[in-house]
């Protein structure tokens, strides 16, 4: 890709599956993530007199038919598009760049976006588009080998939490570093350096898997609240749990290198039993953990992707299970399809800054 000022330049980034480990990412724990290759975000960067974010004419509308297609579309959709996400992106970049001694050219630009990721689903479509802007930003300016890789995870969770966005560093990592990632968030790590210890793997050590979700999801980001507080708090059994669901990772880790599926499925749900266990079943949502029991009735495993809203499987009986299981979710009125595991996205170029321990 050209990365000269004059340039148009477009970046993609894939939705994500937290597949083993979450969400212990925000309380110093571990994590095994992958990017879906059915769902991206796309963003366009080019070169312009004025400095212009244009609104998606379907996630950004401000033209409605009527008052009640105004309101049906904020129960639906909620008030926000990805306008809000891109200025983010790019005052955090700004700012970054300023605090580093980065020197950026004057030339400006115009950024769109689109995106075909399911909203709510937990399956990260708010840092996907701020991962392509990212992208595209650090092409126009020329500066890719000055912001190291581990770093970029950090711009995106900031961009997000300038607009409120309650998230950890996984998500982000997963679709900077693309393909299948151990993540490792140790405290020593993230206070000393600001970022954790990220590991590629190889994608062909998954078996097979499969995504359901919901048309009509809840929120994604509400989950994480009480939890968040307790822990802080000093309570002993959020922080046990806690560790349990970061040691599956490292288990899940060993099970994928060793291609125990059998140990692999065992974590799967175990990792979404101590979610269930520290969250409860209000906070989870009747609907999500229905996926969930619809995958466990035909004897699949089956834990949440994210915070809600979609669930990654396992079937291990192959795929006269999975058949069971897509007529199951027909019936229920879930969407089911198979994964298809996306590779890493990383550059000569980005490999390069990336730290040597």
């Amino acid at each position: 890709m050209a990365t000269d000022n004059t340039s148009v330049i477009e970046h993609k980034t894939y939705a994500r599956v937290g597949f083993l480990g979450n969400p212990s990412d925000v309380y110093y724990g571990r994590t095994i993530s992958f990017s879906l290759g059915s769902f991206w975000a796309s963003v366009k960067l080019e070169p312009s007199e004025n400095l212009m974010i244009l609104p998606h004419p379907v996630h950004d509308l401000v033209e409605f038919d009527s008052l009640t297609h105004l309101v049906n579309r904020l129960q639906s959709d909620g008030y926000y598009g990805g306008v809000r996400l891109l200025m983010a992106i790019c005052k955090i970049f700004h700012n970054h760049c300023k605090d580093n001694n980065i020197s950026l050219h004057e030339g400006n630009f115009k950024l769109s976006y689109d995106t075909n990721i399911p909203r709510q689903t937990g399956l990260s479509g708010s840092s996907a588009i701020v991962c392509a802007a990212l992208s595209c930003l650090l092409d126009f300016y020329q500066v890719r080998h000055l912001i190291k890789v581990e770093v970029r995870p950090n711009l995106i969770l900031n961009a997000e939490k300038e607009l409120g966005i309650v998230a950890g560093l996984q998500d982000r990592v997963a679709q900077v570093y693309g393909g299948l990632v151990y993540m490792d968030f140790d405290k020593k790590s993230m206070e000393e350096l600001g970022h954790g210890k990220y590991t590629p793997m190889d994608p062909d050590l998954l078996p097979p898997l499969y995504l359901i979700y919901a048309e009509n999801p809840s929120d994604s980001g509400k989950v994480h609240s009480t939890v968040r507080q307790r822990w802080l708090n000093g309570d002993e059994f959020i922080i046990s749990s806690m560790k349990e669901v970061a040691d599956i990772a490292l288990e899940g880790r060993t099970a994928l290198i060793e291609k125990d599926y059998t140990k692999l499925a065992d974590l799967m749900n175990r990792n979404f039993d101590l979610r269930r266990q520290m969250f409860g079943d209000e906070a989870l949502g009747a609907m999500n953990i229905e996926m969930v029991e619809i995958a466990r009735h035909v004897g699949a495993a089956s834990k949440f992707t994210g915070s809600g809203g979609a669930v990654v499987v396992f079937c291990p009986e192959g795929p006269s299970q999975a058949s069971l299981l897509e007529d199951a979710c027909k019936t229920a009125g879930f969407a089911f399809l198979p994964i298809q595991v996306m590779s890493s996205r990383l550059s000569q170029d980005d490999l390069e800054t990336m730290s040597t321990r």
